[in-house]
């Protein structure tokens, strides 16, 4: 069982960072990186270099972060850039979103895997627009916490009254959302303060550094244990004469918890078998949970293919040929089109499917329901309901991120023109 106490005590923790254009997103990651001692020393020798060439009087650390925005601007790349970074009590993923309203479809990929939001402030500006569209995506990507960083602190003289009035702004936007945890940190990314070290010019803050909070933030909850689900990649067929009886299902545990001995149900066939033995590359577990990657052997020979799915006789997930979903718009090119067939991909599972009504757009400024104009343009969130070709297994995103969530590929070009979050 050692090999699964290594596969715990490899805590990652994925984070988003967003905010407006000049908020200071660079800066923090640069600060994040720099302080934590995640660095390398050529590369902080060339941003050094960097900012004495630019006349900057002190080190630029916004410059660790935007290679690839000097790109962005050009209109070269819109990409997420993902940064990766350790301590010792953790690891990292960024994902470091455009802030620009017309990269919405980017910060809902780069917040799709997120554990936790950080939402930048300027603290000059407060809560503006892009704050709560920020918050919105969040909460519709059921980000369980929301980390509101109020920023440039140094330039409105470290006064807690500015601070403790955006808090109240983003407490009284954000009770109309789903977010769980909300924390409210007061810093300056340019100076440090309160983002690996404590700050001295606000002794009235008495709460954690951001990274502080980053590291203890515990996210053991963040998947379903209760709903197994074991959507099939591959099927592993025997390979030689000394393993001819093997054939192993492999995929990703979606939900729940597979033992050797549980009686479980192979979809979409409806047949029963048990669960004769749980295979890793490390050697044979007991038990396996989300999100681990494992090959599970049955009992019985059951016709099982890629885009099956295993789950437990007396709690199935629904089998629906009608999927109602919230969807971001991604495509540039086209807008959806209603009777128009797409392919659907979910977990393992690809099926033809046809939007049959679009019910409403969200305004994610205000939250409010766009009834009179119902063409899903890029970047547009609207509520759709689709029909599916053959059944899909599903659960609503509340319940289950992985079997609650899918993405729609343009059949003519290839392209993934959206990503849908069940209802």
């Amino acid at each position: 069982m050692s090999h699964q106490k290594n596969y715990l005590d490899m805590d990652l923790l994925r984070f988003t960072t967003a905010g407006s254009v000049d908020d200071g997103k660079s800066t923090l990651i640069g600060r994040l990186l720099y302080d934590s001692k995640s660095i390398f020393e050529d590369q902080l020798e060339a941003v050094e270099r960097s900012s004495k060439q630019r006349g900057d009087e002190i080190v630029n650390l916004a410059l660790l972060t935007d290679g690839l925005r000097s790109e962005r601007e050009q209109g070269i790349t819109i990409d997420v850039a993902y940064r990766y970074f350790a301590t010792p009590r953790r690891k990292f993923i960024i994902a470091d979103t455009p802030g620009h309203i017309q990269y919405t479809r980017n910060m809902v990929t780069g917040a799709s895997t997120a554990n936790l939001a950080i939402i930048l402030v300027d603290a000059r500006k407060g809560v503006i627009e892009q704050t709560c569209r920020h918050a919105f995506i969040a909460s519709l990507l059921k980000i369980q916490h929301i980390v509101v960083c109020v920023n440039k602190m140094d330039l409105v003289n470290y006064e807690e009254d500015v601070y403790e009035k955006i808090k109240d702004d983003f407490a009284d936007f954000a009770s109309r959302l789903d977010v769980p945890n909300v924390d409210f940190i007061p810093i300056s990314a340019l100076n440090g303060d309160n983002v690996v070290d404590r700050s001295n010019n606000m002794p009235w803050y008495g709460g954690n550094t951001l990274l502080y909070n980053l590291e203890t933030v515990y996210i053991g909850a963040e998947y379903n244990h209760v709903d197994a689900r074991f959507p099939i990649q591959w099927v592993i067929r025997p390979q030689s004469k000394e393993h001819h009886d093997f054939r192993g299902f492999a995929g990703r545990v979606a939900g729940g918890v597979f033992k050797k001995g549980d009686e479980v149900l192979a979809l979409p066939s409806g047949f029963k078998s048990k669960i004769k033995g749980i295979h890793t590359i490390d050697g044979d577990l007991e038990e396996a949970f989300a999100p681990m990657s494992v090959c599970i052997t049955l009992e019985d020979e059951l016709d099982i293919s890629r885009g099956d799915m295993i789950v437990k006789p007396n709690n199935p997930p629904d089998s629906t040929q009608d999927v109602e979903a919230m969807v971001c718009w991604f495509s540039d090119t086209s807008s959806l089109q209603a009777g128009k067939k797409y392919t659907l991909r979910h977990t393992t599972r690809e099926v033809k499917c046809i939007p049959k009504e679009v019910r409403y757009k969200v305004n994610i400024n205000n939250l409010h329901k766009i009834e009179d104009d119902l063409e899903v343009k890029l970047n547009d969130i609207a509520r759709i309901a689709f029909r599916v070709s053959s059944p899909l297994f599903v659960d609503s995103y509340n319940r289950n991120r992985l079997t609650g969530s899918f993405i729609l590929v343009d059949d003519m070009t290839n392209v993934t023109v959206g990503a849908g979050m069940i209802l």
